[in-house]
């Protein structure tokens, strides 16, 4: 069946058909749905919300009209999860599918940073050292994993590979950095004598000749953002994951300076920074100095009036590096190895002249804060943007036609506190499902929820235990801990924790661990997590209790998880800098901070956590919320109304029938 809002006969609904019956899938009404509007809204150049459900297939809801786009699209995702599905299963299935279909463009390439990619020129010349001497082997513990990584990026280059860290064997961050480069350490395709087989430039050609682009949220904000050219001309973006884009936009505009930062930078720069007038990369290193005691004369957290102390020394490292970088004598072309010593310790100093110079500038744009030490790390200062919408406004969503999709981009029943989020103007819904503005000052655009095929009324239940105590600053109580047992009992395993702190996990899963010992019980940090989901899949006696990356990267259908746990409402830490200024800035224009900031943070991470649960149409279970403010609040309504609409009771007796129900054999 055909919903009345999809053309049957269009081609997009006609390619998704062939496509689905290729994949052996079945027709969902909401992809259906969703694929018609996308292809509407990329025809129209409206910007369109699709809430699609897990299980309505919102990839092919996407694909298939920006495969039969005339014009380039791009598909941007949070994970890279996500996008090694796209990549490596998605399209090839689907270009296999619709390969006999006339007139469709079937290109696509994968983009991503520049320090994702292996570099030729750091692997083959040498490495800089903090002298910004170019050694051949790195050495210590981990020289034997750099040669590893060498070898296989000298293999990937012979056979046409793609050099992606995904592809790379296993390795930490900091090997990693001995084989890549970023942007500003890039010597350039055409001074590069290994530019031609350059990893990153042969996928910028790919890209080129590509009608899909797949990429991250980072690199779309860093491309139409903040200015800096990293993707072909395209007509029309979809975000998926579209729920993480404010914080992924937050994040690749973030910027942080350490003292380290700076006196690093010196040391590599007074090898190359020659004035005849001084010593520039001394002045630099001793402004990171006088960084240092500013750091020392302040206290962690937000700083909403800049100190003179911290002014000064801001404006010195500022100074000095400008200054150093101008000491930097011209380049000569020259395609010998000191040139990569060169460029990279220039591309140092600036990135300390490009963040010192934000932080110094004081923009009310802008937050700042300083970080705290810990054990072995100093403390840092840290920036970024008050609010993304205005940029998305600007830079993105008046030049480009963006599709926004996700699971989760109703909260409270509304499209609206999302749109504001990304610089759509919130306007009345109309009708049940869509909302839509056409007001003359606000950018055209429509919001659909094409529903789910899960039916969460007969396969879940949402238990909010009422009578617990609210949730105290010192982490779980007595009854907390009782109530995580119980419910655990009574299903024999089969649980997943979702606690809003690393201490709070490993409270729970310890007390677990003690009076029900023949469960297993598994806590973040126990091993990778690839390893804990493996290890919880296997054995449905088992429990596995965590905090973020679960409530947003776990998938585990089947009988595997039937109870998810959540300790309490997520809101975010009150001394969380960035958030209470939002909240902050929300409150003084005249708004509702906490609404506005905190408690959409919540709705969006409940939301997540909660879809968890019901994978499949043949997923039985319960969502128990073990804060009762869910139900006695007044912002309790908008956070159920963001939840999958689930039956929902108070009743704990209740609750622990139906857990000893779902945790019986079934019967032959």
């Amino acid at each position: 069946m055909v919903p009345e809002t999809a053309t049957a006969a269009s081609p997009v609904t006609e390619v998704l058909a062939k496509a689905v019956t290729a994949l052996g899938g079945q027709q969902r009404d909401g992809q259906v749905q969703m694929a018609s509007e996308v292809a509407e809204a990329m025809e129209e150049g409206r910007h369109l919300l699709v809430q699609a459900g897990t299980g309505t297939g919102k990839s092919l809801g996407y694909l298939v009209p920006a495969m039969l786009h005339d014009k380039r699209v791009v598909v941007a995702t949070a994970t890279l999860a996500l996008q090694h599905q796209l990549v490596e299963r998605d399209l090839p299935r689907l270009v296999e599918a619709v390969k006999d279909v006339p007139g469709i463009d079937t290109s696509y390439a994968v983009l991503k940073g520049r320090s994702n990619y292996a570099c030729l020129h750091r692997i083959r010349a040498g490495v800089p050292d903090d002298q910004g001497t170019l050694v051949d082997v790195p050495l210590g513990a981990m020289a034997e994993k750099v040669l590893e990584l060498r070898s296989w990026a000298e293999e990937e280059a012979e056979g046409g590979g793609s050099g992606e860290r995904d592809n790379a064997p296993r390795h930490t961050d900091r090997e990693w950095r001995q084989v890549s480069v970023n942007h500003r350490e890039c010597l350039g395709a055409t001074k590069c004598p290994f530019g031609q087989e350059c990893f990153a430039e042969l996928a910028k050609e790919k890209a080129q000749r590509s009608h899909l682009v797949v990429t991250n949220h980072s690199l779309l904000a860093i491309d139409a953002i903040e200015d800096v050219p990293m993707i072909p001309d395209y007509d029309t973006v979809v975000i998926d994951e579209a729920h993480e884009l404010v914080a992924r936009v937050t994040q690749a505009a973030t910027d942080e300076l350490g003292a380290g930062d700076v006196e690093r930078a010196a040391r590599r720069a007074s090898r190359w920074a020659d004035d005849a007038g001084g010593d520039p990369a001394g002045d630099l290193e001793d402004a990171g100095a006088q960084l240092a005691e500013a750091f020392a004369a302040l206290p962690a957290g937000r700083i909403d009036t800049v100190p003179p102390q911290l002014s000064d020394a801001l404006v010195a490292v500022r100074d000095a590096a400008r200054a150093t970088l101008s000491a930097f004598p011209r380049e000569s072309g020259g395609e010998g190895e000191g040139d990569a010593g060169r460029t990279q310790a220039k591309g140092m100093v600036q990135e300390v002249f490009v963040n010192a110079e934000r932080m110094a500038a004081g923009s009310d744009r802008d937050v700042l804060w300083l970080g705290e030490a810990r054990d072995r790390f100093p403390a840092r200062l840290h920036v970024a943007p008050l609010q993304v919408w205005g940029p998305m406004r600007d830079k993105l969503l008046t030049d480009k036609t963006v599709v926004f999709a996700s699971a989760t981009l109703m909260l409270g029943g509304e499209f609206g506190a999302v749109a504001t989020s990304l610089g759509l103007k919130p306007t009345e819904r109309v009708g049940h499902q869509i909302a839509t503005t056409d007001a003359d000052d606000a950018l055209p655009w429509k919001g659909i929820d094409v529903g789910s095929p899960f039916d969460y009324g007969q396969q879940s239940i949402l238990y909010v235990a009422r009578h617990l105590p609210q949730p105290g600053r010192d982490g779980l109580g007595p009854a907390q801990l009782d109530e995580i047992c119980d419910l655990v009992d009574a299903l024999d395993g089969r649980t997943l924790g979702l606690f809003s702190s690393r201490r709070a996990a490993e409270a729970a899963a310890e007390v677990v661990r003690q009076r029900l010992p023949h469960l297993t019980t598994l806590a973040q940090g126990d091993a990778q997590l690839p390893e804990l989901a493996k290890q919880f899949v296997e054995d449905p006696h088992t429990c596995l209790f965590g905090t973020l990356s679960l409530w947003q990267g776990l998938d585990v259908p089947g009988d595997t998880c039937q109870l998810v746990i959540i300790d309490r409402i997520p809101f975010p830490r009150p001394d969380d800098p960035l958030m209470s200024a939002r909240a902050k800035a929300a409150d003084d224009r005249g708004g509702n901070g906490f609404m506005e900031v905190s408690a959409t943070h919540a709705a969006l991470l409940m939301a997540q956590g909660a879809g968890r649960l019901i994978r499949t149409t043949t997923d039985r279970g319960i969502v128990a919320v073990l804060d009762p403010r869910l139900e006695t609040a007044r912002y309790g309504r908008f956070l159920k109304a963001s939840l999958p609409p689930m039956w929902s009771t108070t009743d704990p007796a209740l609750v622990r029938q139906a857990l000893k129900r779902l945790g019986q054999p079934k019967s032959e």
